[in-house]
């Protein structure tokens, strides 16, 4: 608990003490009803001093109606009533007791937000607090992020957050990068390597070299992504506020009509008017009508739903959003860097003639070892990864424009490249190949040896999150990529995608959405998830765009309205289940609080229920609604 809370718990405990002695003294003290009013003003004013500030500030500044006003009225009615008829009607027990337990049930409603709260303030903790650079004499000093240059060296020590992106320049360490993408296994980091602000040096001492400004870096996107949800409203939400708004005054003024026009009936009629009984009905009436199940539920949903997505990882831009994926029912998603992880990646190792793996890869890296092309670079990756390094000195290294390379060592003669550069030396290449992707064939000493696939690989939960998304109804599941229809077709097969269209252009997905669009159903939404700059329009477009926050370009995460921090496609599915779990309790929440007020409205108008229902109708089913509503703080399980 917070001070605030903490401050009100003891005010709950202070008052109920008090009640409790003052009961046990009337129970054998008979004192006079202006001694008892006195008395239990005492606790009155302990318990509801601070609601009677604010529902006296309400009415000054001319926002009369709501909790605080009506709270005010009933209590000072009920303890009014009770000191006019000396106890025989309303009651000075009554009205401190429905203060008590309004106060219980705000403290507790209190506990509950800050329990929702508790992910996304977990979240803000990544938000850095110093950076440290060196002075001109070469002494480490503490300087503000907002003062870091792009090109500036900044050091990170173990247990520091990385205060601004970058690259690393000299170090290796683990990295914790849970607050950002809910993974909780710490990332190696090296020298050449990329680094996100936001994340938690665990390990050794990292020198970066920045390449944004502390208001450009990852940290301070997600902060002010995550500060300004809760001003996008969802419709449940909006429909609340509006409820509240024409809600609250029609019961006050419900309330003086049956406070005042039943006793002036009677009395036209000749009968005796009983005004107490009829004031505290409408006094009953006022406590029974407060929204506050309604009133703090709903967002708390919405908060918590936010909350829980944030914690893995899912920035979601606004309840609105979250609520727009509850309904989604079609899916269209970029290919290279959202299914495939947009690198390339050796794929196979086809050698020939008795030539070993081991051997193919080395030649090829051999032809490729001064090559600073992707392909070139991605096969030294695997060679290396693979402890496959040759030392063997070149002598000769040529370049061989539109075909690849030849090198000569002491002992060996090297091609490496296309099927025209292996016909060229009059060698016969193995062009058969079903997998997609660009084939090095590798020559050596005039023998044909084999070829290296080189293939933009599939993300390894990409399957298992198309799976999951049809399980979750999810009914048109559609790749839109400007790769050839080979590769398309392939990873479309692959994946078990319903549908795809290949070799778009930007202008070309843009039009495919809004062909999507146009085939929805009624209230369906269509959600488009990509990664790139040639992405940022159809995310816009769609209904929702969901965009990766980790590899993805600034305008692609600027555009979208979701954000997946560790790219994996397979949180698009939790992101459906929590916002579905949310919408559940929701909808929930606003049938219970509805159903159960207007039963209880109509059963205090007519005199059944009492004062202590009252306090059940209003505090209980806060309590209850509100307890629902922490819910949605649990993660849904896959089903």
């Amino acid at each position: 608990m917070n001070k605030k809370q903490k401050k009100v718990l003891y005010r709950i405990i202070v008052s109920t003490v008090l009640l409790i002695t003052l009961q046990i003294l009337l129970h054998f003290v008979e004192l006079p009803v202006i001694v008892q009013f006195v008395l239990y003003m005492v606790p009155y004013i302990v318990i509801g001093g601070d609601i009677l500030k604010k529902a006296f500030h309400g009415i000054t500044h001319k926002q009369i109606f709501d909790e605080c006003f009506l709270m005010t009225v009933a209590t000072i009615g009920a303890i009014v009533l009770g000191l006019v008829t000396s106890g025989e009607e309303g009651g000075f027990l009554e009205g401190v007791a429905v203060m008590l337990f309004y106060q219980i049930g705000e403290l507790f409603q209190s506990v509950a937000v800050g329990k929702s709260r508790k992910n996304i303030t977990d979240l803000m903790d990544i938000r850095p607090d110093y950076a440290n650079v060196y002075d001109e004499n070469g002494e480490l000093i503490q300087v503000d992020p907002d003062e870091i240059e792009i090109g500036t060296i900044i050091v990170v020590k173990a247990g520091e957050k990385i205060p601004i992106d970058g690259i690393v320049r000299e170090g290796s360490a683990s990295l914790d990068t849970s607050a950002l993408t809910g993974e909780s296994l710490p990332v190696p980091k090296e020298a050449g390597d990329e680094v996100i602000s936001g994340c938690v040096n665990l390990t050794g001492l990292l020198k970066i070299e920045t390449t944004r400004e502390f208001g450009e870096s990852t940290v301070s996107k997600i902060l002010d992504m995550v500060e300004n949800s809760s001003m996008k409203k969802s419709k449940s939400e909006n429909f609340i506020s509006k409820f509240a708004r024409y809600y609250t005054p029609i019961v006050c003024y419900l309330a003086l009509a049956l406070a005042v026009l039943p006793p002036v009936i009677l009395l036209i009629l000749g009968n005796a008017p009983m005004w107490g009984t009829w004031v505290i009905r409408a006094l009953t009436f006022l406590v029974i009508s407060c929204p506050c199940a309604l009133v703090i539920s709903i967002p708390l949903s919405f908060f918590g739903g936010i909350g829980a997505a944030s914690s893995n990882g899912i920035l979601v831009k606004g309840s609105n959003y979250l609520e727009a994926l509850s309904e989604t029912g079609i899916i269209a998603f970029d290919k290279t860097g959202t299914l495939t992880k947009g690198s390339f990646e050796v794929a196979m190792i086809m050698p020939e003639g008795g030539t070993s793996d081991k051997d193919l890869v080395k030649y090829a890296t051999l032809a490729e070892k001064y090559s600073d092309h992707p392909i070139a670079l991605s096969i030294k990756k695997y060679a290396a990864d693979n402890g496959n390094i040759s030392e063997s000195e070149i002598l000769e290294d040529e370049n061989i424009p539109g075909k690849g390379v030849r090198v000569k060592t002491f002992s060996n003669e090297i091609y490496a490249g296309n099927a025209a550069l292996i016909e060229s030396i009059g060698l016969v290449p193995n062009s058969n190949v079903d997998y997609p992707g660009t084939v090095i064939h590798v020559a050596n000493n005039g023998k044909y040896i084999g070829r290296i696939l080189i293939s933009d690989v599939v993300k390894l939960t990409s399957a298992q999150a198309i799976k999951d998304l049809k399980a979750s109804g999810i009914r048109r599941l559609v790749m839109l990529t400007g790769d050839r229809e080979e590769s398309a077709s392939h990873i479309a097969n692959e994946l078990g995608l319903t549908e795809y269209r290949s070799g778009l252009l930007p202008g070309d997905k843009v039009d495919e959405v809004e062909k999507l669009i146009s085939e929805k159903k009624p209230k369906e939404k269509l959600a488009f998830v990509g990664d790139g700059i040639n992405d940022a329009p159809v995310l816009s477009r769609a209904d929702i765009g969901i965009a990766m926050g980790a590899m993805g370009s600034d305008a692609a995460i600027e555009s979208a309205d979701v954000v997946l921090m560790d790219d994996d496609p397979a949180r698009i599915a939790l992101a459906m289940r929590i916002s579905r779990k949310c919408l559940r309790i929701v909808h929930q929440n606003i049938v219970f609080a509805i159903g159960i007020k207007v039963a209880c409205l109509i059963l205090g108008a007519l005199g059944i229920a009492n004062m202590w229902m009252a306090i059940f109708a209003d505090v209980g089913v806060m309590i209850l609604a509100v307890l629902n509503a922490v819910r949605c703080l649990k993660i849904p399980k896959n089903r």
